[in-house]
């Protein structure tokens, strides 16, 4: 018998009324339709999505919610259906309403004023609003990291490329909702953030990125969201190609449900599916299958937008499943109390059935409403403005002529994996089409009212005309010709190449078709580019002298950005991540020339320059540096490129600062692993030159895939050094200023253990081991021909597999030429690269076994010290003092993705 806490309760001994809870529906029009009605009678169906389709008016949608519920209690449902949708803010809400429904900014926006309690704010008031009218669930927050700001569909849907950044709005979103009473449901798993597109609507997008990868920066959001407690998780619908990961559709993918979303990520909350009425899945799978593929994985609730035969197909298929054995029972109960523990968090019979309607929603109005003004205000963002062109009052007057530039916004192409959700107003991947919601007004709508606020504001005439692909027309160069001066509009150019072609072509007009001012010289025309939804249109070209970002183009983010443009707002938004960080890198006061190393030349001018850092280590400290030479930068082997770069004093030879750069083409790895500066000559921007020509050179390496700040092997600096907390917080915050995103930085270290002639294993390891499942083999070393250097593995008995390894070595050894930590000592030992298995049963006992026998053999060599290199120092530390051992020099190392650099450096 089962225990009594995994038992149904009393009502759910049904089986068709099980399974009913697990899908989410969707359907068509503002009433409710004799499909969603049989639904919910006969398929005893526990999810509805609502869409922009569905809702006209906040009064209209509570009745439609209530309908609903109404429905679901008359046909017996022991509890409420969970009513969800889309509401992003920005340009993805599906509930719009003039008078009840506040507009905020988009994620991107918000992230834009750099307030996370603003964000928590902005959550509560749109879960407020939501739950007024009966919602329960919403479909947020959007968790993706947009790792590839070009070419990606999400957009300003994200808060950017920042995984820290991403993680701390996300969390910032999600409690909102909790807090006024709302189900979350992060989106979309594993990331939507840097796909690769293949161009056919039947095709799915790529996401190529390996596990470890997407574990340094996609997954960063969702595991913290997941450790906060978010209640629900969507798994996209996209495939995934890379080592060790051959996947069609993630939802439907065992691997990424069951074993990474569950089992490594421990998310024990309520998965849904992408919608499965995708193009690709029912021409290669077909619905049905598709459900008891997604059931099978892992998913808890299955997604189906619209189609009522589509719909049927998926719950018949999932019966099959069940009947044939290919579905087990346990399964099903598993995710039916997933799914009631949910809905006894969010919903009652009380609330689903009195929903506060315009009431609330009329007594939440004003505090909305400054709230919604205030968040636009702060999102504002003057990316650059070079010659002072804002406020406008400083370059015209109102007796002269301004020319508005806006673009046709049409929808914006939806992608293969929700093509079919997009037609019935769900927002998959591509919510960022305006025109399919009622959300907004349609582009040219709301641009007229554009024109019309900037006419109002000066009191005086504003030329205002569109623009498409076909690009400059005569009408325009006459328009630039009479007018003092110039704002093009562009929505996403990114995507939309016309509009960065056309602004292109609109600034060279400006410098060409000059206009006399008064009595002063002819001058070129003002020119001033907004970009209303991704920033990154001209986030990286200078030649766009006054740049202006709104996020969005609602008529309260254009209300702001007037405010902007004739000064009466002060703009104090700041793009999020990297790309605003890396601006700082232009700001140096002094530009060096850099040289490439020359080991000839430059050698004992080296050495001199690593004598000056160690005389400059504080006192009582041990340099990381100790025993360092010129020769231990030099790997000299053919499958790693190195580069090296020097700044010099040509006249003494001397050098000022050195930087090591190393490409290890197996792993796609660009590494700096030093970068150390005289330091009588420090704050003269040697280093920022460094940097910059190292990146520039890491950049242009074939099959860059990742950068890394400190290098195992050599192993001289493992990263940013961490002993002195004062200079830790300078360095980092040196580098951040650069673009590295030290918040993802990761403990690494050097440890020692001395008097081994003295050390003894600590009580109980020894007889442990030999209990243990896991037997412990010298594979190469001193017992086999190789005298200077060994490997340990650990195998399981049962099975022969290798589940860990660990490399010893001694001062003769190849390895030793490298590792200074190593060279500083006498009468030495090395233990390098410890390595177990994320699968390893007991991961502290395998690691003391191989430290354990990697002593023993390096007590063969007679050594009185044992030095351990690349340790991690999560959690290892803890397990090598046990040991004996003690802290010699700790970092930390920091990754990136290649896309952030090369954006940065374009070659």
């Amino acid at each position: 018998m089962a225990p009594k806490e995994d038992m149904l309760p009393q009502g759910w001994e049904d089986p068709d009324r099980q399974m009913g809870q697990l899908f989410m529906m969707g359907f068509d029009g503002t009433t409710v339709s004799p499909q969603i009605r049989s639904l919910i009678e006969d398929y005893h169906l526990g999810s509805v999505l609502l869409s922009a389709k569905n809702l006209k008016s906040a009064e209209e949608a509570t009745r439609l919610v209530c309908e609903l519920q109404t429905i679901a209690r008359n046909a017996g449902h022991p509890v409420p259906l969970l009513i969800a949708l889309d509401q992003e803010n920005g340009g993805v809400n599906s509930l719009y309403d003039e008078i009840y429904i506040r507009q905020f900014p988009s994620a991107m926006g918000i992230a834009a004023t750099g307030s996370k309690p603003l964000a928590h704010e902005v959550a509560v008031a749109t879960a407020q609003e939501l739950k007024a009218v009966g919602i329960n669930w919403i479909l947020g927050p959007v968790l993706d990291v947009l790792t590839n700001v070009r070419n990606q569909p999400l957009g300003v849907r994200t808060t950017g490329d920042d995984p820290q950044e991403a993680s701390q709005y996300g969390v910032q979103f999600m409690k909102g909702y909790q807090q006024a009473g709302l189900a979350t449901c992060g989106k979309h798993f594993p990331s939507y953030g840097n796909l690769e597109f293949l161009g056919s609507h039947s095709d799915v997008p790529i996401i190529t990125e390996s596990l470890e990868q997407l574990s340094l920066s996609a997954l960063v959001p969702f595991r913290n969201a997941i450790n906060h407690g978010l209640d629900a998780m969507m798994v996209g619908g996209v495939s995934m190609s890379s080592a060790g990961m051959n996947v069609m559709h993630a939802c439907l993918s065992d691997q990424v449900v069951d074993e990474l979303l569950r089992k490594e990520m421990k998310f024990q909350g309520v998965v849904v599916s992408e919608c499965l009425e995708m193009e690709a899945l029912t021409h290669n799978i077909g619905v049905g299958g598709g459900t008891v593929m997604a059931k099978n994985a892992g998913c808890d609730v299955v997604l189906l937008c619209r189609s009522f035969p589509v719909q049927q197909e998926a719950i018949n298929g999932l019966k099959l499943g069940v009947e044939n054995g290919i579905i087990g029972r346990s399964r099903i109960e598993q995710s039916l109390r997933r799914v009631l523990n949910l809905k006894s968090r969010v919903t009652s019979w009380d609330q689903a059935l009195n929903p506060p309607g315009l009431l609330s929603l009329t007594e939440m109005q004003p505090a909305h409403t400054n709230l919604s003004t205030r968040a636009y205000n702060d999102s504002i963002t003057v990316m650059r403005d070079r010659k002072n062109l804002l406020p406008l009052s400083n370059i015209i007057d109102p007796t002269e002529e301004l020319l508005l530039l806006t673009p046709l916004v049409k929808p914006l192409a939806a992608s293969a994996v929700t093509l079919s959700a997009n037609e019935s107003g769900h927002g998959g991947l591509d919510s960022s089409s305006w025109e399919k919601t009622s959300s907004v007004m349609s582009g040219e709508s709301v641009f007229k009212e554009l024109g019309r606020s900037l006419s109002r504001q000066r009191n005086g005439r504003v030329l205002h005309t569109s623009y498409t692909a076909n690009g400059v027309r005569p009408i325009h160069e006459d328009l630039v010709k009479r007018a003092s001066a110039v704002i093009v509009v562009t929505a996403d150019g990114y995507r939309n190449k016309y509009q960065q072609s056309f602004s292109k072509h609109i600034s060279l007009l400006c410098q060409t078709q000059t206009l006399s001012v008064g009595n002063r010289d002819r001058v070129e025309r003002p020119l001033i580019v907004v970009s209303v939804s991704s920033p990154f249109d001209f986030a990286m070209d200078s030649s766009i002298g006054t740049y202006v970002c709104t996020y969005d183009f609602t008529e309260t983010a254009l209300q702001a950005l007037v405010k902007v443009l004739y000064g009466e707002l002060e703009p104090s938004g700041t793009l999020p991540g990297s790309i605003s960080r890396s601006q700082k890198i232009h700001q140096s006061r002094q530009h060096w020339l850099v040289e490439n190393w020359n080991e000839e030349r430059d050698g004992h001018a080296l050495d001199a320059l690593l004598d000056a850092m160690r005389e400059d280590c504080a006192q009582g400290q041990s340099s990381e540096l100790l025993g360092a030479t010129s020769s231990n930068f030099l790997l000299r082997k053919e499958d790693i490129d190195e580069a090296h770069f020097v700044v010099r004093n040509s006249s003494t030879q001397a050098l000022y600062g050195f930087c090591a750069t190393y490409f290890f083409r197996s792993s796609g790895t660009g590494v700096i692993g030093c970068l150390i500066v005289d330091p009588a000559r420090r704050k003269l921007s040697i280093g920022h030159s460094l940097h910059s020509r190292a990146i520039r050179s890491l950049v242009q390496r074939k099959s860059m895939r990742r950068f890394q700040l400190g290098s195992r092997l050599p192993g001289i600096y493992l990263g940013i050094p961490t002993a002195d907390p004062v200079e830790r917080k300078r360095l980092r915050q040196w580098f951040a200023n650069l673009g590295w995103n030290t918040s993802l930085a990761r403990p690494v270290c050097s440890v020692v253990l001395r008097n081994l002639s003295a050390w003894s294993p600590p009580d109980g390891l020894t007889a442990m081991l030999q209990n243990a499942d896991v037997v412990y083999d010298l594979a190469y070393g001193w017992d086999f021909a190789t005298p200077n250097c060994g490997i340990i593995r650990a195998k399981r008995k049962i099975d022969d597999l290798i589940v860990g390894s660990v490399v010893v070595y001694n001062d003769r050894s190849a390895l030793a030429e490298h590792m200074p930590a190593f060279r500083a000592q006498s009468s030495v030992g090395g233990i390098s690269s410890p390595v177990i298995a994320p699968f390893a049963d007991d991961y502290s006992a395998i690691m003391k076994g191989l430290i354990m026998l990697a002593i023993r053999q390096i007590r063969k060599l007679n050594a009185n010290v044992v030095v351990m290199d690349c340790v991690d120092g999560d959690g290892n530390f803890d397990c090598l003092s046990s040991m004996g051992f003690s802290m010699l020099h700790s970092f930390e190392e920091i990754n990136c993705d290649a896309a952030t650099w090369s954006m940065m450096h374009p070659s």
